[in-house]
């Protein structure tokens, strides 16, 4: 899942630009930025990148199964994915998910 944002990422700057990913703990949950510096996606667009079989790419270069895989993935881990984005000047993936705690093996 990880994989495919930063694929995007790199995707929506096909010029070169800025990747950064960032990871930091916030109470019980473990929260992963990826932002680029890219194209950034429109309004009208952004309503539908989570839907199966959405994209943006040329025929051939995409299915529209990555966001919408990820989106079902981090849902059932209890977290959240979400995006801001502005047009010419990038996007950030914001991806939310629960620290889960389990006791040493053999221990319940």
């Amino acid at each position: 899942m990880f994989i495919n944002l930063a694929l995007n990422a790199l995707d929506a700057m096909p010029n070169g630009g800025k990747l950064t990913i960032r990871v930091q703990k916030r109470r019980r949950n473990i929260i992963v930025r990826v932002q680029d510096s890219g194209c950034g996606i429109k309004p009208e667009t952004g309503r539908q990148v989570f839907e199966p079989f959405f994209t943006t790419k040329e025929p051939g270069h995409g299915t529209g199964l990555g966001l919408a895989v990820s989106y079902s993935i981090v849902q059932k881990h209890g977290g959240s994915i979400d995006f801001n984005s502005t047009v010419g000047q990038g996007t950030v993936f914001t991806v939310q998910i629960p620290i889960a705690h389990r006791p040493p093996d053999g221990q319940s």
